[in-house]
């Protein structure tokens, strides 16, 4: 079997050293992408079941968040029109997004780390079919963002607040599409893959009042296929959403690979998805792995244990923080290009697994932690102090959290329904004597006076999140990380 042996030792040790080598894997990949051959593996090459094997645990890692992407866009193709699946979930049919018009519920299971920090929606486009038109209303001083999420999970929109966007019609083609662009569209915006999955973000603070004003704005954002598109200005109103019958219930996020029926799955994603320059070789050995398990019965059923194996041992141990991205002092971790992975497939696999559809770190760089200054689990048996010194918050252009999630990566359900602190209640909170913020984080009150500063904790494991929406370069440049989770009275 002859393939490009350059190729393969850089994707490799890509994976074994994590995203510190991912730019190494790239440039390398860049390099041997004009002399790999679309076809490196001749038809009809020998395929023996331990070389399908290897092959397969490669490709598991690699595909997983992709076959999860088309999962999901499968799911909610189902919809009949853009509304709440269960009262509280948007699902919106392709082409459209359903947006809330509060906070997310704490009941929904669809996507793990949610947040309360801003109004979502979500849809997903098959943009050479149809492509997809966003309605951008003028949001004032409001902080705002439209994600927009290939095949492959990365961002590439750049629509937002901290972009200057300006109010208009936005248009986004897949690169198959050939159709002609109308008149009144502002821009258009070319994605990598003909799979789109679009998440609008909208901040909105506690209080009811801005709860109130944030509707009129919000009732503007739109998002439908082009071929609806009449140039006439589109409203919405989105706590009129018709409500579905629910599809999911329990404690865990629905569960979107099946390992037993991922390689039945794959090939259609590597039609719909075309590789990155230099992965070519992937792609060959992956087809012909494919095609090895389609004349032999052993072989499909060896590839198919083998996804069963790297599920259970692999993808399984991504789900904890722990194991996401960059560790940073005081026990956080981070991962340093989210959104934006590139050749880091390691990373993009344990995001998409512990929490899917995340932002570039240049809008929102994300810090998780499981485990206080000694490097003990987080648990509601204890009680914990964050203290931030004078001056020293989150420094953000947008506006920053801490959210609380039980072992699921689910918010913690407490009687307060309260589920995080920041930004938009900064000005209910108090400050000690010398400037400094602390925030206490425990299950039982800590009494009337501190409550405003209250973070309610489950009675069993727990673990915290920070997000820093339009980050300012402390952040980015980790010259800010955050302060450690203390045991109270330590």
């Amino acid at each position: 079997m002859k393939i490009n042996n350059t190729l393969l030792i850089s994707t490799a040790v890509a994976l074994a050293l994590g995203s510190s080598s991912a730019s190494w894997a790239a440039n390398t990949a860049a390099q041997t992408s004009t002399v790999v051959a679309a076809n490196a593996i001749p038809a009809g090459t020998v395929i023996t079941k331990e070389a399908a094997v290897v092959i397969a645990k490669d490709a598991y890692l690699w595909a997983w968040p992709m076959v999860n992407s088309f999962n999901r866009r499968a799911s909610f193709a189902k919809a009949p029109e853009p509304g709440l699946n269960g009262g509280i979930l948007p699902v919106a049919p392709v082409g459209y997004v359903s947006m809330l018009h509060g906070y997310i519920s704490p009941m929904q299971r669809w996507v793990a780390h949610p947040n309360q920090d801003v109004v979502y929606g979500f849809g997903f486009g098959a943009v050479d079919d149809d492509p997809v038109v966003l309605q951008v209303p003028d949001f004032g001083d409001r902080f705002w963002v439209y994600s927009l999420y290939d095949a492959r999970t990365d961002e590439f929109s750049n629509l937002g607040k901290q972009y200057g966007t300006k109010p208009g019609n936005y248009l986004v083609v897949g690169p198959n599409w050939k159709g002609k662009v109308p008149a009144g569209i502002t821009k258009v915006i070319h994605s990598p893959t003909e799979f789109v999955g679009m998440g609008p973000r909208i901040f909105v603070n506690d209080d009811a009042a801005d709860q109130a004003a944030l509707q009129t704005v919000l009732n503007q954002v739109v998002i439908y296929p082009l071929s609806k598109y009449d140039g006439k200005k589109k409203t919405v109103i989105w706590k009129d959403s018709p409500h579905f019958p629910a599809t999911s219930s329990g404690s865990s996020e629905i569960k979107w690979v099946e390992p037993t029926t991922f390689f039945d799955q794959l090939p259609d994603v590597l039609n719909k998805v075309p590789p990155l320059p230099g992965e070519e070789a992937r792609y060959s050995a992956i087809r012909a792995m494919l095609a090895a398990a389609k004349a032999d019965p052993e072989i499909k059923k060896a590839i198919d244990t083998a996804a069963v194996e790297m599920e259970d041992q692999v993808i399984k141990p991504m789900f904890d923080f722990k194991t996401n991205g960059q560790t940073l002092p005081n026990g956080w971790n981070t991962p340093a290009n989210g959104a934006r992975w590139g050749y880091d497939y390691l990373t993009r696999t344990a995001t998409a697994k512990s929490n899917m559809y995340v932002n570039q770190p240049e809008e929102t760089r994300y810090f998780f932690v499981e485990v206080d200054k000694e490097g003990q689990r987080l648990n509601g048996s204890n009680n914990y102090t964050i203290t931030f010194p004078k001056g020293e918050t989150p420094p953000v252009n947008g506006f920053w959290s801490l959210t609380m999630y039980d072992p699921q990566h689910f918010f913690a359900k407490n009687d307060t329904e309260r589920y995080s602190v920041g930004t938009k209640n900064l000005k209910g909170m108090k400050y000690n004597d010398d400037g400094s913020l602390t925030i206490y984080v425990q299950h039982a009150t800590p009494g009337k006076a501190k409550e405003s500063n209250w973070l309610p904790a489950p009675d069993s494991d727990f673990e915290m999140t920070i997000r820093t929406y339009w980050p300012k370069e402390a952040v980015l440049n980790k010259t800010w990380t955050p302060p450690a989770v203390e045991k109270a009275g330590q």
